[in-house]
């Protein structure tokens, strides 16, 4: 990898994003990325065609497989187009582009594997539900898989090429996010925690995908059988 000039591919999953995903796609590109890989997860809404328009290269699945396949799809493709960092965000708009430079740095210059973006440094703005979750979600990864991080449900991350070839995950819905914490601790790769700013609107809160108390318990049931 040639450390100034890194290939970065933006890997953003997708489900019924018709609303946000033009925006999210415009501001990735005003950030400064234009290699922008959206998986349109079985969406039942214009997500795909709006992605189109908006510059990015879709690939769709043909049913909702859930958010870890989405993301599986979109690092396969990025491997494939020789990114050297792939950097993945969400669909709905809360994540702020302008966040994933400190992460490209982090990797192309500072030597990380895998950087996480940490919404809990600044929790201004986040419902207390979602912080109680994350907590929860901390302290099971850490009984799972035995690594302390502070925000292991985000899925705003980055990385390098050897990250992205190393990690092998089984699952394909929000234990993904958690699952990648236990590769992380298998194949000793170094990670950094990165603090990142998390946009809250009644549409991105609305979401029925989004983890929830019950989406959680399927989630905790699945790591449990899979790990």
């Amino acid at each position: 990898m040639d450390r100034r000039f890194p290939s970065i591919s933006i890997v953003i999953p997708a489900h019924n994003e018709e609303q946000a995903i033009s925006h999210v796609i415009k501001e990735t590109k005003a950030a400064g990325y234009d290699t922008i890989i959206v998986i349109d997860d079985g969406s039942t809404d214009q997500t795909e065609a709006a992605a189109k328009r908006s510059g990015a290269t879709v690939f769709r699945h043909l049913i909702n497989r859930g958010k870890g396949a989405a993301i599986k799809t979109g690092i396969d493709a990025a491997k494939r187009l020789g990114a050297d960092i792939i950097v993945t965000i969400d669909g709905d708009g809360q994540h702020d582009p302008t966040d994933i430079a400190p992460m490209i740095k982090a990797i192309s210059q500072d030597g990380y594997d895998v950087v996480l973006g940490n919404r809990l440094q600044d929790r201004s703005g986040m419902p207390a539900y979602k912080i109680i979750h994350n907590l929860i979600g901390n302290f099971i990864v850490w009984l799972l898989y035995g690594l302390w991080v502070n925000d292991s449900q985000s899925g705003f991350r980055a990385y390098s090429k050897k990250a992205a070839h190393a990690i092998d995950t089984h699952t394909d819905r929000y234990e993904y996010d958690s699952e990648v914490i236990r590769e992380i601790h298998h194949n000793h790769l170094r990670f950094i925690e990165l603090p990142i700013k998390v946009r809250y609107t009644a549409y991105s809160l609305g979401k029925r995908q989004k983890m929830n108390l019950k989406n959680g318990c399927k989630t905790l049931i699945r790591m449990l059988i899979f790990e």
